[in-house]
């Protein structure tokens, strides 16, 4: 039976060093004599992550009243258990016990009776509890990688065997999704701030010291690397020493208006559920916690929540994001009752039960938000939470048909030209590159025209009157418009455009739902600039939803994950994780 069949495409962090370095593009930091600059390399502690050991080994002197730098001249002394399990010749859990007992030799020396209940398991804990991943440096990381440059991670670690958690996991798997390498000083048999360390590291990534820039925050760290022939750069203050780096790159730096980390189709995981002979579903898939499931609109793609799905997984989610019934990989045959929303709904119930997924956190937006609403509706007992960007919870009206409804609001006037198959077709198939231009812009753009859904039918078409050649918008990189053009060049638009064609039998399902108020937490996220989806149409969605959250994007129209990405991953984490706060959820490092 065919089920969730992975691609074998999970690729974070396993990159081809060797074809990547033949796409860098050169950088200098001085003269035409200077060599050619092609790796960053930052050290973990106080750069990457902002816990310090040394800074953490002060704390608990403090804490414990002991003399300052008694612990720091434990750990430094040479043949230490904390330098021997660094270079990997003990773990964790054999260097505890020998550590403890140089401090009670080190306490005997100087005279210091060592407090009640200290140990050394407490100090590396308060270690743990402090490592925070720097969003600003990952950031960072994914610009240098995107404009070709390599990067990486040193680390003095040990190698952690006590089966005390899984933090450290999950700052492994996230630091080696996001640098080309990490480098563990267990596992290579060096210390920073040796010189043997920094070669081994470049030459994994095979490049020279003269090619290499080295972040620190410890100067005898920055003076080694000097010494071995890096460029280096002391971190005093992370911005300004992120600004300086870009100095040196040639790569602009990352600022808080920067857009988010986002994925590409080969950083995730990608599998098939089969729902049905013809039917099968395509998602990608990346974390791991409470299952949040993301559903797009039209004319979309999972790839639309490309800057959602590293940030939520991240945040400690397990995230699966759908290509939607008829949509880029997931398959569907043409008729049109196949697209109802009690038919999408079974589909997605059966694709639940064939990932063992009993209850799950639906996001939509658009096509999407219509869905999700449906499903907590319909099948309440599988929806643990459910959000919408964009998409309020309409009411049904028994009395009116449907048809009326739609006529009665004129910007859905496009809804009605897409009624009748081929039509709509014909002219969105015409010319893909154009009709993705049109579709996804930005609400602040000037200059560019703007395709209106009024009157429709009335002028011949949703795009006469535009002109031939339209501007790509800056919400849209070429890669990714191509990336969209790719997904509906082999079967077009029929498929999508049936989501439409079911309003009669949407209606009429929607009237059989026995009335009452939704229960489970729900998100309901407006945008003001949307021209389509008011944010007036959501009022009144409180007398439907009893744990309602609201959140409101003023400047933003309606491709709001494409966007606002760094807005909505806010908003979206908040809830999350204030809505699963109840359950076991051991969250990942924080960004």
């Amino acid at each position: 039976m065919t089920q969730h069949q992975h691609s074998q495409q999970h690729q974070q962090g396993k990159v081809d060093l060797k074809g990547q370095r033949n796409k860098l593009e050169s950088f200098h930091s001085g003269g035409e004599d200077m060599p050619e600059k092609k790796a960053v390399l930052f050290n973990l502690w106080g750069v990457a992550v902002t816990s310090r050991p040394d800074v953490v080994l002060h704390k608990f002197e403090e804490l414990h009243k002991l003399p300052r730098g008694f612990l720091s001249n434990v750990v430094s002394r040479k043949g230490s258990a904390m330098s021997r399990a660094e270079r990997g010749e003990v773990t964790l859990s054999q260097m505890i016990p020998e550590f403890e007992g140089e401090c009670v030799k080190e306490a005997q020396v100087q005279g210091v009776t060592l407090p009640t209940g200290w140990s050394v398991g407490g100090l590396l804990e308060e270690l743990r509890e402090n490592t925070d991943v720097q969003s600003a440096v990952l950031r960072t990381a994914d610009n240098l990688r995107h404009n070709g440059l390599l990067t990486a991670v040193l680390a003095n670690q040990w190698v952690d065997d006590t089966a005390t958690g899984d933090i450290w996991a999950r700052l492994l798997c996230l630091l080696e999704g996001r640098f080309d390498l990490v480098l563990q000083s267990c596992r290579s048999g060096h210390r920073l701030p040796e010189t043997a360390m920094f070669t081994s590291a470049l030459q994994r990534l095979g490049v020279t010291p003269q090619q290499a820039v080295w972040l620190d925050v410890d100067e005898e760290g920055v003076k080694a690397a000097e010494g071995a022939g890096m460029k280096s750069i002391l971190v005093e203050d992370l911005a300004d020493a992120l600004n300086k780096l870009a100095d040196f790159t040639g790569v602009k730096a990352v600022t808080a208006e920067s857009l988010p980390p986002s994925c590409s189709p080969d950083d995730v995981s990608h599998g098939y559920v089969t729902i049905k002979p013809g039917v099968k579903t395509h998602y990608v898939e990346m974390g791991s916690g409470p299952p949040v499931l993301l559903c797009h609109g039209f004319p979309e793609s999972w790839y639309s929540w490309r800057y959602q799905i590293p940030a939520l997984a991240a945040a400690g989610f397990r995230v699966l994001a759908l290509d939607m019934k008829g949509f880029g990989g997931s398959t569907a045959p043409p008729d049109i009752e196949e697209y109802s929303q009690e038919q999408l709904c079974q589909d997605l119930i059966t694709f639940m039960d064939k990932m063992s997924i009993p209850q799950v956190t639906l996001v939509g937006h658009d096509w999407g938000g219509v869905l999700v609403w449906n499903m907590a509706q319909f099948h309440p007992e599988r929806i643990r939470a459910v959000a919408s960007l964009n998409t309020p919870l309409f009411p049904v009206n028994p009395s009116t048909p449907p048809m009326e409804t739609l006529k009665a609001i004129p910007i859905f006037d496009y809804q009605l030209y897409f009624q009748n198959p081929g039509v709509a077709e014909a002219e969105l198939e015409k010319n893909l590159e154009r009709t993705f231009k049109i579709f996804f812009f930005g609400s602040g753009e000037t200059g560019r025209p703007v395709v209106s859904t009024t009157g429709v039918r009335a002028r011949g078409g949703l795009f006469v009157g535009l002109p031939d050649e339209i501007p790509r918008s800056n919400i849209l990189t070429e890669a990714s418009l191509q990336y969209y053009v790719s997904q509906y060049q082999d079967r077009g638009f029929r498929r999508p455009l049936n989501w439409y064609r079911n309003v009669e039998a949407n209606w009429r399902w929607a009237c059989s739902r026995p009335t009452g108020k939704l229960l489970m937490p729900a998100l309901m996220v407006t945008a003001g600039k949307d021209i389509v989806l008011l944010p007036v149409f959501s009022k009144g969605m409180e007398d439907l939803i009893v744990n309602l959250t609201r959140e409101h994007i003023e400047e933003c129209g309606h491709w709001t994950q494409m966007e606002r990405p760094a807005e909505v991953n806010s908003i979206l984490i908040s809830w999350l994780q204030k809505t699963h706060k109840t359950t076991s959820v051991t969250m990942a490092p924080k960004l």
